[in-house]
């Protein structure tokens, strides 16, 4: 497995235990009414699981699996994975961070933006990447002339 997926893989693996950490704390407080701000980390846990765990795990497994693109680039331009990986990362932590900020105390939107922003641009760049890696088979063999044949 080459590196760029093993990035992706093992940081969805890091979201996945942060989510589940969140998760419980929210559970947590559901049954003990710790504190009513902990009712802000609910969409930040769905984020985590999402994007940080199933969809970096995707984008890793993709990476990894997709038939290569050539001998010589057998994942294309690598700058474009990496830019999916910071720009993903990035979208994810601002949102973990700026939605229970916007929910306590206003005026954090902003982080919210970029957030999405950096997400989607992230998913159309790991499009863009993966997309010429998508062949298909020929379903029919071409006939053989007669001259090939010996």
């Amino acid at each position: 497995m080459h590196t760029q997926a093993r990035v992706f893989i093992r940081t969805a693996l890091v979201y996945l235990v942060v989510a589940f950490m969140v998760g419980g704390l929210y559970l947590l407080n559901q049954g003990l009414n710790l504190s009513d701000k902990i009712g802000a980390l609910l969409y930040p846990y769905y984020h985590l699981l999402m994007v940080g765990w199933v969809t970096q795990l995707i984008c890793g497994v993709a990476m990894w699996m997709f038939p290569p693109l050539t001998r010589e680039r057998p994942r294309g331009d690598e700058r474009l994975g990496w830019f999916v990986y910071a720009a993903l990362n990035l979208g994810l932590l601002l949102r973990v961070i700026g939605e229970p900020l916007q929910a306590w105390y206003g005026g954090w939107g902003w982080m919210l933006a970029a957030s999405a922003i950096l997400q989607v641009l992230a998913i159309w760049v790991f499009v863009i990447a993966i997309w010429p890696r998508v062949k298909g088979k020929p379903i029919f063999k071409p006939k053989t002339t007669p001259s090939e044949v010996k």
